[in-house]
């Protein structure tokens, strides 16, 4: 079942052309949420303005959520869907890395996907992570842009992450990002709900959310929360 999230948005700007409506956005990671095969279901939960993708989902689940919600489509690569002989349909884009200001008019999205990128074999490598948030840019940490969006499928150690299993902690490089940046939000998955207390963490001013299954995030503009 998809879970469901109302956040205020700090900036008011991504807001100014839409009336008041919210920016809805909807994401997913690691298991397909067999509930939004049904189209009924689709339909409750309405329209969507972009599709989010936190990694380790098949290709062609994440097209169909793009294309049965009619919604343009950012996913990053987790540490099982970039091996092996994955389908990529034609309308599939590139998978985003870094940053991106383009997907979500008004609202820059920071890409983080798994950050190594042999194919043969899924490390846990902390200093892949390093290099991929400094590559990011020294001026996105001593200024990180105002509102963003953290799109990863690892999250941040100490936020979201299981500190007992070195697979699934989180990156060290990332909490650095975490607490520089104080994005509103952080999205990531690969983090199995069961080992959680919550699948959202507020760190400071962020909420990080665990994304697996599906969720849907309702963007409000600050004057209404």
């Amino acid at each position: 079942m998809t879970r469901r999230l109302t956040i205020p948005w700090p900036d008011a700007h991504p807001f100014a052309d839409r009336a008041g409506r919210p920016i809805r956005i909807l994401a997913a990671s690691d298991e397909p949420d067999r509930a939004l095969d049904e189209e009924a279901n689709r339909e409750v939960l309405g329209r969507v303005d972009i599709v989010i993708g936190c990694g380790d989902l098949s290709p062609d689940w994440l097209c169909f959520l793009a294309d049965a919600f009619r919604a343009p489509l950012v996913f990053v690569r987790g540490n099982h869907d970039r091996r092996g002989p994955w389908p990529a349909p034609p309308q599939l884009p590139p998978p985003s890395r870094g940053a991106d200001e383009r997907s979500l008019p008004g609202i820059p999205i920071i890409a983080l996907p798994w950050p190594t990128v042999d194919r043969d074999a899924a490390p846990h490598d902390e200093q892949a992570a390093w290099g991929q948030v400094l590559g990011l840019g020294l001026g996105r940490l001593l200024r990180p842009p105002a509102g963003a969006l953290v799109v990863s499928h690892v999250p941040p150690r100490g936020a979201g992450d299981t500190p007992t299993d070195h697979y699934h902690v989180g990156f060290a490089a990332y909490r650095l990002l975490l607490d520089r940046a104080r994005p509103p939000l952080w999205l990531h998955g690969h983090t199995n709900l069961a080992a959680q207390e919550s699948w959202r963490v507020r760190h400071g001013p962020t909420i990080v959310v665990n994304t697996t299954g599906s969720i849907l995030v309702e963007l409000v503009p600050p004057d209404a929360a």
